[in-house]
């Protein structure tokens, strides 16, 4: 218990820092583009494995369906740029095809 009551303060005294207005704590521009790219690498780390391995190994088999389904979303996304049609679209194929 005091484990989780100490990562928790730790993980919020580390946002607390960035939010708090009345801190004197300003990202430079140069930080900011460099943060820019955390979302879509940790993304990217997030849906790779799900798409592209099982417990074989690499699955590019076109009756994988969450790689036919990925397929589907980007290029919707691609096409729309409407995030509500693109989940739309690759949940539907994926429980189609699942």
């Amino acid at each position: 218990m005091t484990t989780i009551l100490l990562m928790a303060c730790i993980t919020f005294f580390t946002r607390y820092l960035f939010l708090h207005r009345a801190l004197p704590f300003k990202v430079g521009p140069k930080m900011q583009q460099f943060l820019s790219f955390s979302a879509p690498a940790v993304l990217t780390a997030i849906w790779v494995p799900i798409v592209f391995l099982n417990d074989d190994g690499i699955n590019l088999n076109w009756q994988n369906p969450y790689l036919s389904a990925a397929i589907v979303a980007i290029i919707v996304a691609y096409k729309t740029h409407n995030i509500y049609y693109t989940t739309i679209a690759g949940m539907g194929l994926f429980l189609i095809l699942n």
